[in-house]
């Protein structure tokens, strides 16, 4: 089963045929180039180093681990090939602009090409936070910075990462005690401890460059007075060389569940009162500078999700079809039955479907995202900018919380097909689902991600930004309104997306009696099943889609579409023709299955019942 990591028939798919990038792209400057042939290849290109290069680290890198001697992290062995080959390909650069002596890549193709790569995040996460440090200093450094720290990370020289949480604040930023005091040459010196900072250390890198959270002496409390400052591991000459290293100690690595072969640290600045740091862009807008970091981090953990699930998911379908366990359902009784693969058990069927359907959709949210931002940045109008600047930001916090959680039960689900064989460390499995685990509490729990979707992303622009998504979900509806295949599962999707509406409009009223806990509380179960209603949604148009080619297949080889007996030998024996009425039933499937699920949400949440505030802390136990 090795390299069974990414679906690049459904990855076509989704870019090709659901959201038509390469007609899309050819109306603008910035992307014309790339076309349907280009996109495929790199698709290829990416796939092989993700299956060739990466995943063979997997398992290793997570036997091996990674170590802290003498105050440096090593990683595992196997890693510096691996990033040797990744830096040489220029895979790190994808999404950085041209301008910045990257690819420019779209981001939707980023995002596709890294969902390959994300599989085994502990590799990934060095590369993945380096770069997004240098982008930082890419926006808002100065030209010595650039000069000095910048162009040294993109060429992979030096490594990056970012450095927020703290051991008493934790998610509340704000309460930082991390301090700059200010000297004359205008440089800071920083003192404090930092906590759970990924890829803080390592010796894949010759220099590391911190961007740290700080507060300025005598600068306000809270998020506003946040600095943000870079801290490089070694001082850098002004002739570019390394100079002597910078006061602060990795004092220690955390021993985790998964990610086993990322280094988490402990980072203290400043024992001896000489912790270098420059200023990053203006004092007190330290917030501002890292939430840029932040957000796309959100979509990245989204991304995490997808990508493990999606590997999980291949992997358990694999083993189904090899694996055989007992006869078909038809002679269960006979013990002289052939026995037959798993695959032919309604159960695993099940769970196989389950998986399908949701990685499907987690990957058509996912993309659709990366779209988004690419038509943000392009839109010819302001108002064609905000409207889909808009859709990023209502559905960053579901793609953060709704993928990494689904995508976690979908390691789990993989885990059942595999039966005991998955809870043994012969296969990935158990490594993907205790890798998967974090996803769902770093870069703002999930918890966070619902109260932030209910507290800010529903209301911002008086609710235009939703309203907005609602009416792109009709206007899919609309779209195929006319394929009659489609009307009933049609019908359940437009009653879902009016609930959502209108739960979403019962927050707003309980807003305005004062009621703020009913909101605060149900926060999470209305992120669920906004991520619920939004996937039914993305799965529909996928089914349209496929709808519309798989009629045109049919027209081609002179198959009655309307005759069972006539099509249903086709799409046994045309691959293409399977991959299409896959998408169709995958919808079917999760519409029907799944996004019922929603109605039981919206009536929870309207009852009302504020039973969460209601028990005493000492009627929980203990």
């Amino acid at each position: 089963m090795a390299g069974l990591v990414i679906d690049e028939r459904d990855q076509e798919f989704v870019l090709f045929d659901m959201l038509k990038i390469p007609g899309v792209f050819s109306g603008m400057e910035a992307y014309r180039e790339y076309t349907k042939e280009l996109i495929e290849m790199t698709l290829r290109s990416a796939g092989n180093m993700a299956r060739k290069v990466i995943y063979p680290t997997l398992m290793e890198s997570d036997r091996e681990g990674c170590r802290l001697e003498k105050g440096e992290v090593h990683v595992p062995r196997c890693f510096h090939d691996a990033k040797k080959k990744f830096i040489e390909g220029g895979w790190h650069l994808a999404a950085v602009p041209a301008e910045s002596g990257g690819q420019g890549f779209p981001y939707a193709l980023h995002v596709a090409l890294s969902e390959g790569f994300i599989h085994n995040f502990s590799f990934y996460a060095y590369i993945y936070l380096s770069i997004g440090a240098a982008r930082l200093i890419d926006r808002h450094g100065s030209a010595a910075q650039k000069k000095k720290y910048m162009e040294k990370m993109y060429s992979g020289l030096w490594g990056g990462c970012m450095a927020l949480t703290e051991p008493e604040a934790g998610s509340d930023v704000g309460s930082l005690k991390t301090r700059a005091v200010r000297r004359l040459d205008g440089s800071f010196r920083i003192t404090g401890t930092k906590i759970f900072i990924t890829g803080a250390d390592s010796d894949l890198y010759e220099n590391i460059i911190i961007p740290v959270l700080a507060r300025i002496e005598g600068d306000p409390p809270g998020t506003g007075g946040i600095s943000i400052f870079l801290v490089p591991k070694y001082i850098v000459n002004d002739d570019g060389s390394l100079g002597k290293r910078n006061d602060y100690v990795i004092s220690s690595l955390e021993h985790k569940m998964g990610l086993r072969a990322s280094s988490t640290c402990m980072i203290n600045f400043g024992d001896g009162g000489d912790c270098y740091g420059e200023l990053l862009f203006e004092e007190r807008k330290g917030m501002r500078v890292m939430f840029e970091l932040i957000n796309s981090s959100r979509v990245g953990v989204g991304l995490q999700g997808l990508g493990t699930a999606g590997a999980a998911y291949l992997q358990a379908l694999n083993y189904a079809r090899e694996r055989k366990q007992g006869p078909d359902l038809m002679n269960f009784k006979n013990p002289d039955s052939p026995r037959v693969p798993i695959i032919e058990h309604p159960d695993v069927r099940r769970m196989l479907l389950w998986m399908k359907s949701h990685v499907e959709g987690m990957r058509a949210l996912i993309y659709f995202c990366g779209f988004c931002f690419d038509m943000a940045r392009t839109a010819g109008s302001a108002d064609e900018k905000e409207k889909w600047e808009g859709f990023l930001e209502v559905l960053t916090p579901v793609c953060k919380a709704y993928c990494s959680d689904t995508g976690f039960r979908v390691t789990e689900y993989a885990m059942q097909v595999f039966g005991g064989y998955g809870y043994c460390q012969d296969h990935p499995i158990e490594q993907f689902m205790r890798d998967l685990k974090a996803a769902s509490l770093y870069e703002g729990t999930n918890g966070i991600q619902a109260l932030d979707l209910i507290g800010r992303k529903i209301g911002m622009k008086g609710g235009r930004y939703f309203i907005n998504l609602l009416g792109e979900m009709n206007s899919t509806m609309a779209a195929y309104s006319g394929d009659e295949a489609l009307r009933d599962i049609r019908d359940d999707l437009k009653s879902a997306v009016d609930l959502l509406g209108e739960t979403a409009g019962f927050f707003a009223r309980c807003g305005k009696e004062g009621n703020f806990f009913v909101p605060v509380t149900n926060a999470y179960p209305f992120l669920t099943m906004m991520g619920t209603v939004t996937m039914a949604w993305l799965l529909f148009w996928q089914s349209g889609a496929a709808s519309e080619k798989l009629r045109g297949l049919y027209e081609r080889h002179h198959i009655p579409a309307d005759n069972k007996n006539a099509t249903a030998p086709f799409i046994s024996e045309n691959s293409e023709a399977a991959f299409l009425e896959g998408k169709i039933i995958s919808a079917r499937y999760f519409i029907k299955n799944v996004l019922p699920a929603a109605d039981s949400l919206a009536r929870g949440i309207k009852s009302g019942d504020l039973s969460v505030m209601d028990i005493c802390d000492e009627s929980f136990g203990l």
